[in-house]
């Protein structure tokens, strides 16, 4: 239904948004954006004063509640008919809520700056109903975020006058208008787009206007509702905003210069920063004249081009554009599969219901799971549907779709799990005896799959965390040095892949560009698999995104052929003295001549002319964004996947994909993607400021900081790994994170939170089933021996945010009673306790190496753990030794082989993998383990390990 009126514009006197007619109400040289005042702290009530824009969500919902809960008191306390006559002077809370608000309102289309204005209005007359009416449907609607939002302003009026009225249920969305325009020619605007509209549109659309190139930016950052952009030449360079220290210093982070004078040069460079922030984002250039000769060169940066006078086309292009990322091809085959009349003749009894509807002792089944389930249950690859082993139509499109969405060229789904992902890709490259560099540290996935594949195995020993029993990630020093060894070894050439995890479980992610170069630089042909299975959500933010493999990937391709990178690398190699006599009167280039020791300390970059980026990344979607379980994706940017791994490819996939996958599972991963294009940069910036919000809860209370502890930064990265200092990067501001993802070798997700639990006494494994799970229902994937890891997700909310703490406060309540009325002999049991998991256990043990007859040579590591693995076939070729009887044996110097891989949880990661020799580290660590669960471990027989 389309509004009755458009949005009703503030009078003169109200605060226009900034254009040339700018008012005097408008926040001015001395309101800070978004906090007022400056430094001051958000308080419990809501009082808006942080200066991180990834909280301006939360301080707009608080603000806008907070200034109901006063406004509502002072209408009801002794006033009557809620109106009080008026001085012109605001309470002190609306006279520091008002401000931000708006301040903040510049940036929406609803309810916007006008009808903040209104409201300054009502409470400065004293007409406290008024202003109540004004603010309870905001509240309301703000509230129930995510659902059917008002289409403008106007709405909320009558929605305020209708409360039970039928609510809008199109999908909504807003559009950022970018020019320096006068009110009347904003209005007219609105107005001739609002006439555009029809009945039939699947959906309703507000224009938000900003005159400047920063405030766009800012737009795009705080506005998460603003799905499309029109850009008019008339912008101008700099926000009349006050803008608050982090967004400045964002600001100028990020743009790197000066905004170009030229129009059309300032329209590029705003087009380029708006995909950098936000790709998703649809853009259009709307100019006055020439348009047809600034197709051409305009064409990859936006969707399409317009004369001003072509707002029908406009507006068909807006809802087009939305249109073309809310399509979900395979969900929509399944749904209207499941809604056709069918007879079942194929062997899959549950499809339709007919096993469970009609059962007389399961049809409880059904009921649980509804109807629709069993309704879209089919084997059927026609009718709209489609084989995922041999797609050509609805799913196909549906993986083409994702390609777009995660910066992939291309991109398949998976029904069950990384795991099988991971399988695919090693077999699809690697052959057998190719050598593989991979983290010791990685999923047993990639153990079990290089095993599979005859790889030899080089393992990477990720640096130690043995203060908390886990292991960070793998410095590049030691990934080029082994690249190096391999060089002086005469085997380079046998090096195929390099396989690691980013980011890690505990939340440690890589410089994946950075790592990529500089392994290039040394093998041009290396092939690199990320494990992103904790990650598949990081491509829809714009910090988060640069060190994910998909955007490095096309940053790299895009570099390697700018002139400019070739002549960086000419450099290089002169400073390096790598310019060698080809003979003939000419010279080539290379790195043969240059001691390791000079590569290891250079930061080196790949010849742009011989390198090839060949990245492979494989991400557990349902583990952090919205799949049902085991639905995973496979991401490629391969420069040779025709040429040299497209068929190896296909028959991979086809060893390891069922022939009846869950549709279901393939549906969801549609949907998911759905998601992720429309409102994933706004859940992902949530998800980390809700965890930042954990950590400083836990920072701050008296209570929780005597016993809990959130480790940070330079608790889990060495210095020696990080140019910049702060704990918590995020926690200090967009511009604070920016600037460590840009410069740290390593960096800490965020949403991931360690919590360090040694002074409770109680160890990880215990903390986590006897007392958050069994008591309190909170779930958590992984602990350590004096750790818990906590995770906030896209649908974490500040409920559970708030549940969580609340949970934490009793526990440390109730270790402060039980050592109230501890004994002497019980507090010092306690203190043991207590020491025990705060001291440093026996060191994580680094891999020893292969045994001899599993190697190729004695001077680099590889191995073969299959020949291992299948030599225990052989009858009588393995026995068991109990810990004790393995580690004299040990002792003596006697070289005992593992059989198996042997992986406790925790940490996670086989500890021992066939072919393996045990060492006396490795049993040290194995008996201070203090765990539930050992895979590949007897408790009766002991270990397991070759006789030969």
């Amino acid at each position: 239904m389309l509004p009755a009126a458009p949005l009703r514009q503030p009078r003169a006197a109200d605060a226009p948004q900034g254009g040339p007619h700018h008012s005097a109400t408008t926040p001015d040289a001395g309101t800070r954006f978004p906090g007022h005042p400056a430094g001051a702290e958000t308080s419990a009530a809501g009082t808006p004063g942080s200066e991180v824009p990834s909280s301006v969500w939360r301080l707009r919902v608080d603000a806008w509640e907070y200034l109901g809960y006063t406004v509502k008191q002072a209408a009801t306390v002794g006033h009557g008919s809620g109106r009080v006559p008026g001085n012109g002077r605001l309470s002190v809370e609306a006279a520091r809520l008002l401000p931000m608000l708006e301040a903040v309102e510049m940036y929406w289309a609803a309810p916007g700056q006008g009808y903040v204005a209104e409201l300054r209005d009502s409470l400065e007359n004293g007409d406290y109903g008024s202003a109540l009416a004004l603010i309870e449907p905001v509240t309301r609607r703000l509230a129930r975020h995510g659902q059917a939002a008002p289409e403008t302003a106007a709405d909320l009026e009558r929605e305020s006058e209708q409360p039970e009225g039928p609510a809008e249920t199109r999908r909504r969305f807003e559009v950022l208008v970018i020019d320096d325009m006068s009110e009347a020619e904003r209005e007219a605007m609105r107005a001739d787009l609002l006439a555009q509209r029809r009945p039939a549109d699947e959906f309703v659309y507000e224009a938000v206007f900003v005159p400047s190139f920063e405030d766009a930016l800012v737009a795009v950052l705080l506005n998460p509702d603003i799905q499309a952009c029109v850009l008019r030449p008339g912008f101008v360079a700099r926000s009349r905003q006050r803008l608050s220290r982090d967004l400045r210093g964002f600001l100028e982070g990020f743009v790197c210069g000066e905004v170009p004078g030229r129009p059309m040069d300032r329209i590029l460079m705003l087009a380029e920063k708006l995909g950098e922030l936000r790709p998703e984002l649809d853009l259009y250039l709307v100019a006055g004249v020439s348009i047809e000769e600034l197709a051409g060169s305009l064409s990859r940066r936006f969707r399409r081009l317009f004369r001003r006078q072509d707002s029908l086309e406009l507006h068909l292009s807006l809802l087009g554009g939305a249109a073309a990322r809310y399509e979900a091809p395979f969900f929509h085959a399944v749904q209207q599969y499941s809604r056709k009349p069918a007879g079942v003749f194929h062997a899959l009894p549950v499809s339709r219901g007919g096993s469970v509807v009609n059962s007389k002792w399961i049809d409880d089944l059904g009921e649980f799971y509804g109807l629709n389930l069993l309704l879209a249950e089919t084997s059927a690859t026609s009718g709209g549907l489609d084989s995922l082993l041999d797609p050509h139509g609805s799913l196909k499109k549906a993986q083409s779709l994702a390609a777009r969405a995660y910066g992939a060229q291309k991109s398949l789904f998976v029904t069950n799990g990384t795991s099988t992902a991971n399988k695919i890709v090693h077999q699809s490259i690697v052959a057998p005896g190719d050598v593989v560099l991979v983290d010791r540290n990685c999923h047993k996935s990639h153990h079990y799959a290089l095993m599979l594949a005859g790889a030899q195995v080089a393992y990477l020993d990720a640096y130690p965390l043995d203060e908390f029993s886990f292991y960070g990630a793998v410095p590049l020093e030691s990934i080029k040095r082994m690249l190096l060894d391999y060089r002086r070894a005469g085997r380079l050439h046998e090096v195929k892949m390099l396989a690691l995890t980013n980011c890690t479980f505990d939340g440690i992610v890589y410089d994946v560009e950075r790592v990529m170069e500089e392994c290039l630089a040394i093998k041009p042909d290396l092939v690199f698999l990320w494990d992103e299975a904790w990650f598949a959500f990081a491509g829809f933010h714009h910090i988060y995104r640069r060190r994910t493999a998909m955007a490095a990937a096309q940053k790299l391709e895009k570099q390697f052929r700018d002139p400019g990178y070739a002549r960086r690398y000419a450099e290089q190699q002169r400073r390096l003295g790598a310019v060698v006599d080809s003979g003939g009167g000419s010279a080539a280039v290379g790195l043969d001549s240059v001691s390791d020791e000079q590569l290891l300390q250079a930061r080196l970059i790949p010849d742009p002319a011989t390198a090839r980026l060949r990245v492979y990344a494989t991400q557990s979607t349902h583990k952090t964004l919205t799949s049902l379980r085991q639905g995973s994706m496979i991401h490629i940017h391969d420069q040779d996947f025709g040429q040299l791994n497209a068929e190896s490819f296909h028959e991979a996939y086809m060893t390891h994909t069922s022939t009846s996958p869950n549709y279901q599972i393939l549906a969801s991963l549609d949907m998911g993607r759905r998601q992720v294009e429309f409102e994933g940069y706004e859940l992902v910036q949530r998800q980390a400021d809700l965890a930042v919000s954990i950590a400083q809860a836990v920072a701050r209370h008296p209570l929780l900081k005597k016993y809990f502890r959130i480790l940070g930064t330079r608790d889990l990265i060495p210095a020696k790994y990080r140019e910049t200092q702060r704990q918590m990067p995020l926690r200090d501001g967009l511009a604070a994170m920016a600037e460590s993802w840009r410069r740290d070798e390593f960096v800490v997700d965020p949403s991931r939170l360690t919590l360090h639990i040694g002074l409770t006494g109680v160890d990880g494994d215990t903390f986590k089933h006897e007392y958050l799970m069994d008591k309190y229902g909170i779930q958590v994937n992984k602990t350590s021996r004096n750790s818990v890891l906590f995770m906030t997700n896209i649908g974490t909310s500040r409920s559970s945010v708030a549940y969580l703490v609340e949970v934490l406060v009793k526990l440390a309540e109730s270790f402060e009673d039980e050592q109230a009325a501890m004994s002497g002999l019980g507090r010092r049991a306690h203190e043991a306790r207590v020491a025990a998991l705060t001291s440093s256990p026996p060191p994580l043990p680094d891999f020893s190496r292969f045994a001899a007859r599993f190697r190729v040579d004695p001077q680099t590591p590889d191995g073969n753990m299959r020949d291992a693995y299948f030599e225990t076939y052989k009858p009588g070729a393995t026995e068991y030794l109990d810990a004790r009887e393995l580690a004299r044996r040990v002792a003596t110097g006697e070289e005992l082989v593992s059989a198996s891989f042997v992986t406790p949880y925790p940490p996670g990661f086989p500890v021992l993998v066939p072919g393996q020799v045990i060492t006396a580290e490795t049993l040290a660590f194995m008996s201070a383990l203090d765990t539930r669960e050992i895979h590949g471990f007897n408790a009766e027989l002991g270990f397991r390990v070759l006789t030969g």
